[in-house]
């Protein structure tokens, strides 16, 4: 069976979610996202994002996210733990549009 890994803008802060499939949804600019996947809880550690994105998804069939909100999606070989990565200064990733592009110069000579 195909896996995907999504990875999207959401709240200033890009979500890493798996799902098995992937789709344009019928909402014009927007793709679909069924059948979220989670790792098992095997283990004794928890991870918060990934309880974060469970508790966040919970009892959604289906999620529509703005094509401009998505940042990546790959075919993978088998799913992974879902994230939540903070984006900041530090960061490679940048949202798009990005309002401080467009903010006007506090020097007043220009």
């Amino acid at each position: 069976m195909r896996v995907f890994r999504v990875a999207f803008f959401n709240q200033g802060k890009v979500y890493e979610v798996y799902a098995r499939r992937v789709r344009q949804s019928e909402l014009y600019g927007f793709i679909e996202i069924e059948e979220i996947l989670f790792g098992e809880a095997s283990s004794v550690l928890v991870d918060p994002a990934e309880e974060r994105l469970k508790t966040e998804f919970k009892g959604v069939q289906r999620s529509m996210i703005p094509i401009h909100a998505v940042v990546r999606i790959d075919e993978v070989a088998k799913e992974g733990t879902g994230k939540i990565h903070e984006v900041g200064e530090r960061s490679n990733v940048t949202p798009f549009p990005s309002p401080s592009l467009y903010a006007p110069s506090k020097d007043k000579d220009t």
